[in-house]
Formats: C-alpha cells, sequence, structure tokens
C-alpha cells in the first residue's frame, strides 16, 4: 500500500474531527511537516493537538499476516512535544478510511533510521464496527483502533487510554464498553478511581457514538425538518433526561440540522404525538419581548408540518418520549 499524500491525510484529519463534533483548524505551514498542528474547539473548550501521523502498510513479515505498521520516517528523536495541548502518535489506513493509535510516551525516544510501530489489524476491523478497540502487544503496551467520529475523544484522552496497555483485564473490560456490553457494577467497583473514571468514559463516548450513528442512517443522514443532508446534520435527544437504556435507543432520537437541533434543545420548538414540529409559542413571546424575534417568520416558514420519518416504523419516535419531553420541556398543553 503506497503512502498516501499528507495533504490527503490532513484533510482526513480534518473531517475526522468534524465528524467528532469538533470545529478545527489546521496552523502548521505545511501538509508535509510533523507533527500536523490543529486548533479545535470541541463543546465548550479550546484544544491544540499535535497529530504524528504516518500510512498504516502491512508489516512485510509473512509469519505476521495481520500486522500493519506505521514507518517513522521524516523526524528525528527524541518527538517534540505540545507543551500546551496532546500530542498524539497514529496511523492512517486509507483502505477503510480509519485511524491507529500508539503509546507516543513509548516511542518518543528512538534510534537513529525509521523506526516502525505495529498493530494487528484486526484492531482496526473491530474499531469500523464498535468506535474503538484495544488490544495488548506483546511488549505490553496498547494499541488502539480509531473511528473517525472517536477521534477527539481518542486524542483528548489518550494518555489515559495507553497507560494500563499491560492490564489485560482492563483491555477486556474497554472492549465490553466499546462494544456496549453490560459491565457488571462489582467488576467496575472494584477498580481504582482512575481506571473506573476511564471505562465509563468510554462506555459514555461509545453509547453516544451509537445513538448518533444510529440515528442518522434511520434518516438517511438527512434533517427529519428541512431534508437537509451535507454532513450538517445532529442526532438530537427527543426526551431530555436519562430514561433507563431508553433513552439512547433509535426511537429516541430524530436528525435535525444545528440549528432546529438548538432551537429543538431549547424549547423554542417541539414535536407533537402526529409527528409535526410546532412553534413553541410562550418561548416566541419570550424572544419578542428581547427584540431578538429576527428571522423567526422565516423560521416558522419551516414547521407545522409532519416531519420526514425513518421507513422503518420500529425506528421512529415513540410517543411516549415525545409525550414526557414535551413535558419536561414545559410546553404549553403538556403541563
Amino acid at each position: 500500500m503506497p503512502a498516501v499524500n499528507p495533504y490527503t491525510i490532513v484533510n482526513e484529519i480534518l473531517d475526522a474531527i468534524h465528524q467528532s463534533g469538533g470545529v478545527a483548524a489546521y496552523v502548521s505551514e505545511t501538509t508535509r511537516i510533523h507533527p500536523r498542528k490543529f486548533v479545535i474547539s470541541y463543546g465548550d473548550q479550546t484544544y491544540s493537538i499535535w497529530v504524528y501521523i504516518w500510512t498504516l502498510t502491512h508489516g512485510g513479515r509473512v509469519s505476521l499476516p495481520n500486522e500493519f505498521r506505521i514507518q517513522m520516517t521524516s523526524v528525528t528523536s527524541p518527538l517534540e512535544e505540545n507543551p500546551n495541548g496532546y500530542t498524539v502518535l497514529m496511523g492512517y489506513y486509507s483502505d477503510l478510511k480509519m485511524f491507529a493509535g500508539f503509546d507516543i510516551r513509548k516511542h518518543r525516544v528512538f534510534t537513529t533510521g525509521s523506526p516502525s510501530v505495529q498493530i494487528a489489524i484486526s484492531a482496526i476491523n473491530n474499531a469500523l464496527q464498535n468506535g474503538l478497540s484495544f488490544i495488548t502487544k506483546e511488549n505490553g503496551e496498547i494499541a488502539i483502533g480509531v473511528r473517525p467520529d472517536q477521534f477527539l475523544n481518542y486524542c483528548i484522552n489518550s494518555a489515559q487510554l495507553h497507560l494500563y496497555g499491560a492490564d489485560i483485564a482492563l483491555t477486556a473490560m474497554l472492549n465490553k464498553a466499546v462494544e456496549l456490553q453490560e459491565i457488571p457494577e462489582k467488576d467496575i467497583a472494584d477498580l481504582a478511581v482512575d481506571r473506573k473514571k476511564m471505562v465509563e468514559n468510554v462506555s459514555r463516548y461509545s453509547r453516544d457514538a451509537n445513538f448518533k450513528t444510529k440515528v442518522l442512517s434511520a434518516y438517511d443522514n438527512r434533517c427529519a425538518v428541512t431534508r437537509t443532508q451535507l454532513r450538517l446534520v445532529d442526532a438530537a435527544h427527543i426526551l431530555p433526561v436519562p430514561s433507563g437504556d431508553s433513552s439512547d435507543h433509535v426511537t429516541n432520537g430524530i436528525a435535525l440540522s444545528p440549528t432546529l437541533h438548538r432551537a429543538y434543545d431549547n424549547c423554542l420548538i417541539y414535536l407533537d404525538e402526529d409527528y409535526v414540529m410546532k412553534l413553541n409559542r410562550d418561548k416566541a413571546n419570550e424572544l419578542k419581548l428581547c427584540n431578538l424575534e429576527a428571522g423567526l417568520k422565516q423560521f416558522c416558514a419551516l414547521l407545522d408540518k409532519k416531519i420526514h420519518l425513518p421507513s422503518d416504523r420500529g425506528q421512529r419516535p415513540r410517543i411516549e418520549y415525545i409525550q414526557l419531553a414535551n413535558k419536561y420541556r414545559r410546553i404549553p398543553g403538556y403541563v
């Protein structure tokens, strides 16, 4: 497999950051320089992330047909680290548009030449299904397969994720978390605080990614109101509070463009039992009193119509969730 063009790799990283829910600027002078430097807005935080990344290619050993590797060329030891943010060491597998993450602390210093770092291709394939995949190598290092929508979660938590590579039991628990398997409370309770937090975080990230993937797939990656695609669609929860396992079920989700998502979360609009998106008149009147109603007329032109629903009736919003959501949001007529 030939090396991927640096320009393409940078664009794939930018796309992965977007799929992860972030907004990024590439701030290195060229795409050929190491590390590649990004400034990222994610949630309400701004991050600086440096990425050392090479193409993942077959390891070349006949006895290890599933071994893939990066070869760290065009850099000198020790690798410079970001003094004001995160630094990660990664590989890019172009066939599947997937990433691999390695423990930079174990590879920051190396001998001259082009040292290589390996990962089993099974970790990439498993991450394609589950978002992240953890594999412990013979030297105790943990290597991680990373799906693009988990890219930022990996970068921000890479130090902790790689820290316990020799702990096979913990690695198994992390793989259960990304597979959304039930982890007995006893097993988690017995963990040290930092390890318990890591398992809980990975479990939460995986549930969120799974929810987003299922909801957007159900709605054909289109906003249920405007039918927009353009990779500008969010997976919004209908019921805004936890409700057992059902809160992350596709029937508690709806695909909305970002503006409509914010309008929904801020109770300016709501969904009724006939699947019609409507204006909350109380919230609209509040905006008028604050002289913030500019654009409301044009916005309302999108409403009072039945939303576009998944063809699979089993994936459509549950009426109970709609009713509860409107009650919790204090929508007139529901409280």
